[in-house]
């Protein structure tokens, strides 16, 4: 069974910084993965993603500012989030086809 784990969520002002990992463990079948997030109110959006290739996309409101990558260890990736705006406030989730992690809460401050 997959396990995704996040970490790396927290508190910043605008403008700052944030790094986000996850990691996978378990017998995992595909090591396409993303971020989604969740902000109150709303549904639960894309953020980024990345393919088992390398091959990654973004959502509109985060081109230029996030970038997702993988780690040494395949099943490891990262959101390296900045110019952080409170919009970007919710709570973000990690995803493995058929299995989600528990979320990490990221509030922006204005």
């Amino acid at each position: 069974q997959v396990q995704l784990v996040e970490s790396g969520g927290g508190l910043v002002e605008a403008g700052g910084s944030l790094r986000l990992s996850c990691a996978a463990s378990g017998t995992i079948f595909s090591l396409n993965m993303g971020w989604y997030r969740q902000a109150p109110g709303k549904q639960r959006e894309l953020v980024a993603a990345i393919t088992t290739g390398g091959m990654s996309n973004y959502a509109d409101p985060v081109k230029g500012r996030f970038t997702i990558s993988r780690g040494n260890a395949r099943n490891t990736i990262y959101l390296q989030m900045s110019s952080l705006k409170p919009d970007d406030t919710a709570v973000y989730y990690c995803h493995t086809p058929g299995v989600w992690g528990q979320g990490t809460q990221v509030t922006v401050s204005s």
